[in-house]
């Protein structure tokens, strides 16, 4: 009775308040008044209260080399970037005052540590440039604030992936210590810990302040001849098409004249959908609401650690002698009407939905729920589907680029972020590998498709604080792409993993169709504790039955162009580090490289006899003609790198996409012979048919593209088959393989297999940032002849030099898994990270993969690899491990080769 009593005098106080207590009442009892700029928690914003100012605040150029749009954090890093790499003629527009989109209003919070090596590295330069660079440069203080970062476990799964962060750590140097509760109470003594499992502390965590920021870094970038012009609002982007039908930026227009320039950036954050419809660009964003408080004075707050209580999605930001409170939650609310007007404003603080983070937070700090409210802040924020940033040059128009979308992180990415993008303006690429932000990761089909968008950044935006579980698979707008598999598959017990918009294989469930629920693991885990186990076993037998047996693969999700025309030779030469000029036929294995040699993507090349159309099997050609075959995932990535290369090189080709017109199923396994020899009109037998060589053969009365080809390591063939075709070849494929047991599998066992075979995946063991001689695919380059390739230079002086960083193979005899981020020592020195580890069922261990570098620098040799005593360290516990120059499996490729003796 007692305590009824307080609480209902706590929500009259509250009700006559406009500035209510941290309690816990029902939410619908508050009310907010209208929040106004003055309460965010800043000493200063770079708005001008002194009137308003017509007119842009400098005469505008006539041209410009660059011209930057938005004033927030990401456009005056990337002016600053751009300056600092000697682009003096360029321009920032800010249509009001810098800061005064989103970025004024930010947490400004920057964590050290994140589940990804490159974002590590972005954010320590994103440190290094508030943290001392800036202050160097200009005698400016950016407000920088070194208090340390905590966060919180409060079950045995969280302060694993902590441990797996603090692993990562090691590698980069970054200082963090597991707490327990007693030490995380030393620590932070107003902190409840009655819950908790254990904390991870990071010393060198901090705060920035945006204007302190952005002053810098304007003030930096003008030294070095930039200019930023404030009060200049963009109205329109001029495209032109050039005499080979390419659409590129011409001009920014603006109320106050015209600028001329080959190269827009868009950092305009949530206004970014509506600049890129000015020049016909698709930019997959959407404006949420996002939310923190600002509590009164806290006496002994002083000097604590932010605080990232993922559990409770809650944040605690140290405020000088208060915290600011805010999260993510499971409900956001959308901008449905994004203004041009909106600027140093903000919105009323919907209570009702942001009362969970003030439950979170009382139950971490007590103390919060004796102290009042001084101040709420809720204002836009742009969020997109996978909650990932967008960056790099639009598909649809050269020199328009991208730098927006950053989902609430734009002061912490912002350095990293602005350096890389104009290192990729300047020179075509970044330096890092910014696959997981470039714009391409999306297909053209989804990056306009509103329902989409939208579901899927709800989505990511409330699964923000969630554990990150690995193999965890979205759930919202699913189905968006299906071949012609995906009902068949689906009655058979498929479970479906979502890539790039498709719906492809990722395991069976021998016991028939798949309850909805198996889509995501994380629900699966925290319902039912015997679906891993269940999980497990029928990778395993999928596996297993590959390796003595045979089964079927759907791959139909992989990209299928043509390459073709006059020029089809000369582009197939530069694009691709392989010969594939062999005779008509062969089918290649090859890398496409960026200028600085990185790879942009693995692939296999088939030469195409030249003839009549029979799409789409073949292109009419009457000369030279290709058939690429790409990962699905990367298709789009890979789509638009050659057409940039040919666009760059002036190439009278064509390339065409028949991705949707065909299906793609591959055989494997020692039986598949066996198998397909009733399917197929074709000699099989190594000499009529032999390895990494296609023809056009019938399939049950159907014309398909026979190619043999493994990406497992067994004997086996790729059917590419025409979409009408599918289901009667697969069907032929089943009832053929009845007696050799032939069972359908997925993408978790080639996961599997490929990794025992020491086959590369993109993006995983292989991506921009890597050479094909660092990741040991140098017998995919042409280098002892004499025909030129894009990057060849740089591969030429790599094998001159010696390599500096080199991929081993590791193998551990503990059943323990891993899954990628482990930290590699050398002597018990740290020399780099796993890439990619997943468990090998047919020599029964851990295997993993991770790129090593010599401690001091110099040349990675093997002697250099055989004579370590390497160790992996997980979550904390180091393994001793068995590094490998050659694959365990099978290391003389016998099997592919038809040879099980």
């Amino acid at each position: 009775m007692r305590r009824t009593r307080l609480v209902v005098r706590r929500v009259a106080s509250a009700l006559r308040s406009p500035i209510p207590l941290l309690c816990r009442t029902n939410p619908r009892t508050y009310s907010s008044e209208h929040t106004k700029e003055k309460s965010v928690p800043y000493e200063k914003t770079l708005r001008q209260e002194d009137g308003a100012i017509f007119g842009p605040t400098k005469p505008l150029p006539r041209s410009a080399d660059v011209v930057v749009i938005g004033g927030g954090s990401l456009g005056c890093q990337t002016i600053y970037h751009l300056a600092k790499m000697g682009i003096s003629n360029a321009v920032l527009l800010e249509r009001d005052r810098l800061t005064a989109g989103t970025t004024w209003h930010t947490a400004g919070l920057l964590w050290q540590l994140r589940p990804s090596d490159v974002e590590v590295e972005l954010l320590a330069h994103t440190r290094n440039v508030i943290s001392k660079d800036l202050e160097e440069e200009t005698g400016l203080h950016t407000g920088w604030i070194q208090n340390g970062g905590l966060f919180i476990a409060s079950n045995k799964q969280r302060l694993d992936e902590y441990k797996r962060l603090m692993s990562l750590g090691k590698v980069y140097g970054i200082e963090s210590h597991v707490l327990s509760p007693a030490e995380t109470k030393d620590l932070y003594p107003l902190m409840n810990v009655d819950d908790l499992y254990g904390t991870l502390y990071v010393p060198k965590d901090g705060t920035m302040d945006p204007a302190g920021t952005c002053t810098t870094l304007s003030r930096a970038a003008t030294t070095r001849g930039a200019m930023v012009i404030e009060n200049c609002p963009v109205t329109g982007i001029q495209v032109k098409t050039d005499d080979f039908g390419v659409k590129r930026v011409k001009a920014v227009e603006t109320p106050h004249g015209t600028i001329e320039t080959p190269c827009v950036v868009n950092c305009a954050g949530v206004w970014a959908t509506k600049l890129g419809e000015m020049a016909g660009v698709k930019v997959p964003l959407i404006a949420m609401h996002h939310a923190y408080v600002v509590t009164e004075r806290i006496e002994g707050i002083q000097n604590m650690p932010n605080v990232r209580d993922h559990d409770a999605s809650v944040y605690l930001r140290l405020q000088g002698d208060a915290l600011s409170v805010g999260g993510y939650e499971q409900n956001p609310i959308f901008w449905e009407e994004v203004s041009d007007k909106f600027a140093f404003s903000l919105f009323d603080l919907d209570w009702d939905v942001f009362m969970q983070h003030i439950e979170g937070a009382i139950n971490r700090v007590p103390v919060l729920e004796q102290t009042g409210i001084k101040s709420t802040v809720c204002g836009p924020e742009s969020f997109t589907a996978d909650h990932k940033p967008l960056m790099g040059e639009a598909p649809e128009v050269r020199g328009f680029f991208l730098g927006c979308g950053f989902n609430s992180a734009g002061m912490m990415l912002g350095g990293g972020c602005g350096r890389e993008l104009a290192h990729w303006i300047i020179h075509g690429r970044p330096e890092k590998d910014m696959y997981g932000y470039d714009i391409r990761r999306f297909h053209s089909s989804l990056t306009d498709n509103k329902r989409w968008i939208r579901e899927r950044s709800h989505e990511s935006y409330a699964k923000n604080y969630s554990v990150v579980f690995p193999f965890d698979e979205p759930l919202a707008s699913r189905n968006m792409r299906k071949d012609p598999f995906h009902q068949i598959l689906t009655e058979e017990g498929c479970v479906f993993q979502e890539r790039h918009g498709w719906e492809r294989p990722g395991w069976f469930n021998k016991d028939g169709p798949a309850p909805a629920t198996f889509f995501s693991l994380r629900s699966l885990l925290n319902t039912c504790v015997l679906y891993l186990f269940i999980f497990l076993m029928q990778i395993k037998s999928e596996c297993l039955s590959c390796r003595h047996g045979v089964v079927v693969f759907n791959m139909s999700y992989f990209g299928k162009f043509y390459l073709t025309g006059p020029d089809a030779k000369k582009a197939a030469d530069w694009l691709f580090t392989a010969d594939v000029n062999k005779k008509p036929g062969s089918t290649v294995y090859t890398c496409m490289l960026n200028r600085r040699g990185g790879a942009e993507a693995d692939l296999t090349v088939s030469r195409l006899e030249p003839g009549a159309a029979n799409l789409p099997l073949a292109p009419e050609s009457d000369g030279d003609a290709y058939y690429l075959a790409v990962g699905g995932g990367v298709a789009e990535h890979n789509w638009n790198h050659i057409r940039s290369v040919i666009q760059d090189r002036g190439f009278r080709c064509q390339l065409t996409d028949h991705s949707e017109d065909m299906g793609m199923i591959s055989i494997q396994g020692p039986k598949s012979r066996e198998v397909l020899q009733e399917v197929l009109d074709s000699d099989l037998s190594n000499n009529a048919f032999p390895f990494s060589t296609h023809k056009v053969v019938s399939a049950a009365g159907h014309q398909v593209r026979a190619m043999r080809l493994s990406f497992v390591g067994e004997l086996g063939w790729e059917l590419h088959i025409p979409r009408d075709a599918c289901i009667p070849v697969y069907r032929a494929v089943m009832a053929a393989g009845a007696k050799h047991g032939i069972i359908n599998s997925g993408y978790r066992a080639i996961d599997s297999l490929s990794i025992e075979k020491g086959y590369r995946h993109w993006h995983a063991d292989l991506r921009p940032d890597d050479t094909p001689l660092e990741a040991g695919l140098g017998f995919t380059c042409k280098l002892r002849s004499s025909i030129p390739f894009q990057g060849r230079e740089r591969l030429e002086k790599q094998k001159e030099e010696g390599l500096k960083r080199h991929i081993v193979c590791f193998t551990i005899d503990e059943k323990i898994p891993m899954f990628g981020l482990e930290a590699v020592f050398r002597n018990g020195v740290p020399v780099g990270h796993l890439r990619r580890a997943d468990y090998g069922f047919f020599i029964d261990k851990t295997i993993s993969y991770g790129y090593i570098r010599h401690p001091d620098g110099g040349v990675v040799s093997s002697d250099f690899i055989k004579t370590g005593d390497f160790t992996l360290e997980r979550m904390g516990v180091t393994y001793k491990a068995t590094a490998h120059l050659k694959s365990p499996f099978d290391p003389e490729n016998k099997r592919v080769k038809g040879i099980y003796s």
